[in-house]
């Protein structure tokens, strides 16, 4: 007996098991996601989405299955037409009477013929379908049930359009076009699309059903070919009338799609004078044939009448269409009527696509000045001099990260992967500082260490960050503002609670805290240990939990170990883009998420952004997230997502209040987003402006900063990044970040700023900054030089530099020497009306451990280079040279010449004078006057 009870008990434990793993693996991890969404207090977010996602698909499938099931049902009352008249004149025996649809019909019989093969067939086919119609449920139940399963599913993957829809509220910008909101085009437009597809797919196969089910009717049911009954035709006319009404809808919408049109790349995106003076009332008529053809065609087939009607109309329809989509009559025109006349017919469409472009980048209140030009030499005993000086970033990420990972790793499962630049206040005094965390990184352990229990229980989490100042003023070892672990700082920096159990890194689940205690640092041969505290994590305590996660990580082990207490979590999606992804999977993540370190704990800060490709007449950009390109035509940095490292709660704070489309989703999930001003006070002071988004707007500002349609149409004015030869590599100058004064002159700010040169040459065009601090966050300052002033870009800078013999002398001795010496990043930097450029030359060791050493500074300005062992000393040989009367044009890193004449730098750089181009921008500067 105890044998039974022992194999009941068995296979109670395998149904339990069995069903917990369908639970898990065939509802994909439903309940795992539940009691992770509840341990971030997300609980209520996540039961919102899932009811958008199940009422969508349920009121679409309902209100399909009610649309076929009803039109079916309908269409089997009106089968059963009365049997030939020519049966009824032969002598009857019987008249029997038999029911259909509901309808009592006499059906005659021939006397002695109840056997005959037309009419017995007849009978069993009627005596066939009274039974069908008995029990059409059954059959039409399923059938319908089927196909609105089958419509359904394409507009239940799009649900998140519908909430769009729904939740959207019009934001105060029209079109020029048509004059709709521009949330019409961004929430409206795209549902309807979606709509649209879901009825014009339903309604034919309604229309082919219901042509299948009365085709039956008359040729097997009845086996004749007599007309349709009333009701069925009407029916009939009915559904064919659905069809054509939902196909000239289409019409009405492409009228607003016609403003996605880019015939004119790449001169300007959106339609111009053929699309809106020609192809839009084809559109109209396209309309129009469509309903007349409609009707034309349901009257032909009820009468037999109007054939010449109908074909005329068909023979429009299809000229319309051809002329609509045929690009012969477009180019046509656009060679022979608009192009003579090009910029007079296209300025105002023109226009439309350098208004809509720039709003849509969110580039329509980029301030533009006239930056200063200055003589030098300077009074470096100002306040301006030394404080523009003191914050240059002479190190760049990539020979910081060198640094950091050689000096301050210290162990190995510990890595220095990010180098992330930020400001902080260091002994009251505000600057520019370079912050890496020491993550945990596993794959750097021994082999012999790589077993379960160091994985999930022991090996739990990184600790501490590295600080450090990318500028420096003098030549030596770097100064570091806080190393070591635990962190140390001479500087008064510190942190209450230093773990990082979430970051950057591929983290893999753990269990902490535990019984066998966690690794937090190894100090003077003794293992320091630690239990975890925080908040993070699921409870893990259960036997029931600990099974579930057991099967949903396929780890035995988790539900095997008794190492787990009472207070045990389980903490997984530790990857800080993976967890926010999954919280929010439609906002789309910086590739650069930066840690903040504050007295308490360390935090990581991920700006997201929303995205659309539907803002009218908007020029389409294409960047990469994540590796996958996107295509898009309006961007904003809408969020800042907050994620505390040692518990990995996650805030989201708007940042972008104005953008509709986060607007529409913060009152879809109420609570989840809250306002920018809500943020801790000490994280607020960290808020940077995306570097990435920065990138993404100077691409498009390049060439949208041309305002005016006849400039923009010319494209004489095209700015383009800066490139230089740096490392025998040719590196294009990205936007970067510096302390400066450009926004306030007053202040010195965080900044970052993008040198621009115009397209197909090297001097330098324009500075455009883009302000982190306070009020001036976001606001974007393009800063020109004044007509007539040359000021030489980076490339021709570098040439001036590569040209001095000094210099080319000195790295050939260090080469000689064994040490590698190559020269940093070059940096523009604005300093008191100057434009200066300024590099670091580090050395590195050729064997060993090789990591750089700063050992001189090189200035730039104008055609002098100064190479020195102190940042001052560079400049003050820059001033000497100038005091001297070295050189009479080139103060400020720029040369005042005369009637606008612009100088270049051949291969040797040698400077040119381009006298074509002198003389164009002359006549042109006369044809102003």
């Amino acid at each position: 007996m105890k044998i039974w009870k022992r194999l009941a008990l068995v296979i109670v434990i395998l149904l339990i098991v069995l069903m917990i793993a369908m639970t898990v693996f065939y509802m994909d991890g439903f309940i795992v996601n539940l009691w992770w969404f509840q341990a971030l207090d997300y609980g209520f977010y996540f039961w919102m989405r899932l009811l958008y996602q199940s009422v969508m698909f349920l009121v679409v499938t309902l209100f399909l299955f009610l649309f076929f099931f009803l039109n079916f049902w309908v269409g089997s009352r009106y089968l059963g037409a009365a049997v030939p008249a020519e049966a009824n004149r032969e002598p009857r025996a019987s008249i029997p009477t038999v029911r259909l649809a509901g309808v009592p019909t006499g059906t005659a019989q021939p006397a002695g013929s109840g056997s005959g093969s037309g009419s017995g067939r007849r009978a069993r086919y009627q005596r066939m379908y009274d039974r069908f119609q008995r029990r059409s449920l059954l059959f039409y139940l399923p059938l319908t049930l089927v196909l609105a399963v089958l419509v359904a599913l394409p507009v239940y993957g799009h649900w998140e359009t519908a909430v769009l829809y729904f939740f959207s509220r019009d934001s105060g910008i029209t079109d020029p076009a048509f004059g709709h909101d521009i949330s019409y085009y961004l929430f409206s437009l795209p549902f309807y699309l979606l709509l649209w597809r879901g009825l014009l797919f339903a309604s034919v196969v309604l229309l082919l059903g219901l042509a299948l089910l009365y085709w039956f009717e008359r040729w097997i049911v009845t086996g004749s070919a007599q007309p349709l009954r009333r009701g069925a035709k009407l029916h009939l006319n009915l559904a064919a009338g659905t069809v054509v009404l939902i196909g000239a809808w289409y019409f009405m919408l492409d009228r607003h799609l016609l403003l996605y049109t880019n015939p004119h790349l790449p001169v300007f995106s959106g339609p111009g004078y053929v699309e809106m003076t020609f192809i839009l009332p084809l559109i109209w008529a396209a309309f129009i044939l469509t309903l007349l053809l409609g009707a034309l065609f349901i009257w032909l087939v009820n009468t037999r009448k109007g054939l010449l009607g109908f074909a005329i109309v068909a023979v429009l329809f299809a000229a319309t269409l051809t002329l609509r989509y045929s690009p012969v009559v477009p180019d046509l025109l656009q060679e022979y009527v608009v192009k003579p006349d090009e910029l007079s017919l296209q300025a105002r469409y023109i226009d439309h696509n350098i208004r809509a472009t720039l709003a849509a980048y969110d580039l329509d209140e980029v301030e533009t000045r006239q930056y200063p030009i200055k003589r030098i030499p300077w009074n470096t005993a100002t306040r301006e001099f030394q404080a523009g000086i003191v914050n240059i970033p002479i190190w760049d990420e990539v020979r910081l990260r060198k640094v950091f990972q050689e000096l301050q790793e210290i162990r190995s499962y510990y890595t220095l992967k990010s180098i992330d630049v930020d400001r902080y206040t260091v002994n009251g005094a505000y600057q520019q500082v370079a912050v890496s965390p020491r993550e945990i990184d596993l794959d750097n352990l021994p082999v012999g260490s790589r077993n379960w229990v160091n994985e999930w229980m022991k090996y739990t989490h990184g600790y501490g960050a590295v600080m450090a100042p990318p500028a420096q003023q003098r030549a030596g070892a770097i100064r570091w503002l806080m190393q070591g672990i635990p962190p140390q700082s001479a500087f008064g920096l510190s942190i209450d609670e230093p773990g990082i159990y979430f970051g950057a890194g591929d983290y893999s689940p753990v269990i902490a805290p535990n019984n066998l205690r966690e690794i937090d640092y190894v100090s003077d041969n003794d293992i320091v240990l630690s239990d975890y505290s925080g908040t993070g994590g699921v409870r893990i305590s259960s036997l029931f939990r600990r099974l579930v996660f057991a099967l949903y990580f396929g780890e035995i082990n988790i539900f095997l170990t008794n190492q787990i207490n009472d207070d045990s979590r389980i903490l997984f999606r530790r990857n800080i883009v993976e967890r926010v992804s999954t919280l929010t999977p439609f906002l789309l993540l910086d590739p650069d998420p930066y840690t903040v370190v504050t007295p308490e704990r360390i935090y990581w800060i991920q700006d997201a952004y929303t995205l659309s490709q539907w803002y009218p007449y908007a020029y389409t950009a294409t960047a990469e997230f994540a590796g996958v390109p996107y295509h898009f035509n309006t961007i904003r940095n809408a969020v800042k997502v907050v994620i505390d490292a040692y518990d990995g709660s996650v805030n989201y704070y708007v940042s972008e209040p104005d953008d509709p489309i986060i607007q529409a989703y913060a009152r879809a999930y109420p609570g989840v987003f809250k306002p920018l001003s809500e943020m801790p006070e000490p994280l607020q002071q960290h808020v940077r402006y995306p570097r990435h988004l920065f990138d993404i707007q100077l691409d498009i500002y390049g060439r949208y900063q041309q305002r005016d349609p006849g400039t923009f149409f010319k494209q004489e004015d095209l700015w383009v990044y800066p490139e230089v030869q740096w490392e025998d590599e040719v590196h294009v100058i990205k936007p970067y970040y510096v302390t400066l004064n450009l926004l306030d002159p007053e202040r010195f700010e965080f900044s970052l700023i993008a040198p621009m040169n115009p397209k197909g040459r090297n001097n330098m065009r324009a500075l455009v900054v883009a302000g982190n601090d306070g009020d001036n966050y976001g606001r974007i300052v393009a800063y020109s030089f004044p007509r007539g002033t040359l000021v030489y870009g980076p490339a021709q800078a570098d040439a001036f530099l590569k040209q001095d013999p000094r210099i080319t002398q000195e790295f050939a001795l260090w080469d000689r020497r064994g040490a590698q010496a190559e020269r940093g990043r070059l940096v523009v930097i604005p300093i008191d009306g100057v434009i200066a450029y300024v590099q670091g030359v580090f050395l590195k060791a050729q064997t060993g451990a090789s990591f750089p050493e700063l050992v001189r500074f090189i200035v730039n300005v104008g055609d002098q280079v100064a190479m020195e062992a102190t940042l001052e000393a560079a400049f003050s040989a820059i001033n000497m040279a100038a005091a001297a009367g070295d050189t009479e044009s080139t103060s400020s890193g720029a040369a005042l010449l005369p009637d606008s004449e612009e100088i270049e730098l051949d291969l040797e750089g040698t400077p040119t004078v381009d006298a074509e181009e002198t003389h164009e921008e002359t006549h042109e500067e006369t044809h102003e006057e």
